[in-house]
């Protein structure tokens, strides 16, 4: 065992008389057990520096501290470390290590590779403007807190992970220089303006990703892993799950939080949660590709109370932005906005819907479009600042048919059509007898003229109950169906029968044909 003592005498015992910088050779404390805080903030390691298996029962201190071989701390405990501004110039290996308490890189020079396989972090660990020049090893790491990055560089990582965060990571502001694949399970994954200048993709699970005002150049794919990740350090631990800790048993499913600010040309989310991501603000999301069993906010489901009047709203996929707008509306069931978080009006909403169907029409997803449409349409009737009969249009065609969309809508008002006018021809369509032809003819000498022609229709009187009979009814029903399909029916009607077939001509035609596109809508390849 080495005391804080006998350590300080032997680091001053080397102290350089000019830059007063400790300066060590090669060292190695392997297995050693240091009682209290040990100090080795500005000292220079010339040569290996070597603490495997050792154990920091204080303070370990290594602020400034300079590394010029490699340094190793594998299977080390700490319980405290401060690692901030070092400068790694060859390898560290932090393999198996143990922070029992939080533990800080920040501004650390990592010039060879970073190794922290299967280290464990008890606390939080921060790596904030920390510079990666190698490769980044942090396959099998778990933090039970928070593991920062923010403004960190890395040059040549090629893969972070898999590594169990049980909190929240931290990428803002971090710069990614080459491509990467980042695996991880955590909570929370903060990617706010991080720069991306090559292709990434991130496997998670369990998190919510903020990507607010991230930069993204290449092709960026966010995916759901089904199942936990494997260690694939190497050891004899491979292909074993990860331990999820508290993470075991959630929901894994990989929410987005924000895409505002983004330039989405470049990006795949492949079985994610969008049901509160927010996408105003983003840039070219009629190119966003959305795969997989993604997943998007529904209205409030059953009958509801709007004003006076009870409503039922149909299903269908919804931003969230227009679940803020309508709940700011007062109409109930619907999702708030949260604290700090902009209501967005439909003006700018019609066009992110726009965006969404235009990206799926392009993908050749005709029925999954219809439904961004069908918001796009909702927005612009909303939408104050058009002019009133143009919204008055929009409102009559949502309540025909749903904007084309909804052939149930379209087909019950077709039927009542129908039937209002299979009422109206027997009430007074009809006339009251069926007309007959009639011939009359003269002789005169040796010729005869003969002139034919029918009856005047007699419009019907009486009681309307008597007007109402199944004779009446079958050739109102025959006039009514050569009407929807455009057909002169061959019936002899009253002068208020022949406006009436006229009308239905017009309009019954034109609710089947609304049928017939919101079928052709769902099904459409």
């Amino acid at each position: 065992m080495i005391t804080e003592s006998l350590l300080a005498l032997l680091l001053y015992a080397v102290r350089d008389p000019d830059t007063q910088q400790v300066v060590l050779g090669t060292v190695r404390f392997d297995g050693a057990c240091f009682l209290g805080d040990v100090d080795f903030c500005g000292a220079h390691f010339k040569g290996e520096a070597s603490f495997e298996q050792a154990t920091f029962l204080g303070t370990a201190r290594f602020v400034a501290t300079t590394f010029a071989e490699d340094a190793r701390f594998e299977r080390t405990l700490f319980r405290g470390a401060q690692f901030r501004e070092a400068a790694f110039d060859s390898n560290a290996w932090f393999g198996q290590a143990h922070f029992a308490d939080d533990v800080r890189f920040d501004r650390v020079r990592f010039s060879g590779h970073a190794r922290f396989g299967l280290a464990a972090f008890s606390g939080n660990v921060a790596f904030d403007g920390a510079h990666f020049l190698g490769s980044v090893g942090l396959q099998g790491a778990h933090v039970r807190g928070c593991a920062w990055f923010d403004g960190a560089t890395f040059e040549c990582a090629s893969r972070l992970g898999p590594l169990v965060c049980e909190e929240a990571v931290d990428l803002s502001r971090v710069i990614f220089t080459a491509p990467v694949v980042i695996e991880a399970a955590a909570m929370r994954i903060w990617c706010t303006q991080t720069e991306w200048a090559a292709k990434a993709t991130l496997r998670l699970r369990y998190a919510t990703v903020d990507l607010t005002d991230a930069v993204l150049s290449h092709p960026f794919s966010i995916i759901a892993q089904t199942g936990p990740f494997t260690d694939r350090t190497g050891t004899e631990r491979t292909q074993e799950a990860l331990e999820e800790g508290v993470l075991a048993g959630g929901d894994a499913r990989v929410r987005v939080a924000s895409l505002g600010g983004v330039d989405t040309a470049h990006v795949v989310l492949h079985n994610v949660d969008l049901t509160r991501c927010l996408l105003s603000g983003a840039v070219h999301l009629d190119q966003l590709r959305l795969e997989g069993g993604y997943l998007l906010a529904d209205p409030p489901a059953g009958v509801r109370r709007h004003g006076l009047l009870p409503v039922r709203w149909t299903k269908r996929r919804t931003l969230a932005e227009e679940q803020h707008w309508r709940a700011a509306q007062g109409q109930g069931a619907w999702m708030a906005a949260p604290t700090g978080v902009k209501v967005v009006e439909p003006t700018e909403l019609a066009s992110v819907y726009r965006q969404l169907r235009k990206s799926f029409e392009d993908g050749k997803n005709e029925p999954d479009a219809a439904d961004f449409y069908y918001g796009e349409m909702e927005m612009r009737r909303h939408d104050r600042t058009r002019p009133r009969a143009e919204r008055t249009l929009l409102s009559l065609y949502w309540a025909l048919s749903g904007y084309g969309m909804r052939a149930s809508r379209a087909l019950g008002w077709l039927l009542g059509a129908m039937a209002a006018t299979a009422l109206v021809m027997m009430l007074w369509g009809m006339p009251k007898v069926v007309a007959k032809s009639e011939s009359t003819g003269r002789m005169t000498g040796q010729s005869i003229s003969m002139t034919s022609g029918t009856t005047d229709p007699i419009d019907p009187n009486g009681p309307f109950g008597r007007r109402i009979n199944s004779q009446r009814f079958e050739r109102s029903l025959r006039v009514v169906i050569n009407s929807v399909v455009f057909r002169a029916s061959s019936q002899d009607l009253t002068t208020a029968g022949t406006y009436v077939e006229m009308l239905s001509r017009l309009v019954e035609p034109a609710l089947l044909a609304l049928a017939v596109l919101a079928v052709r809508g769902r099904v459409k390849r």
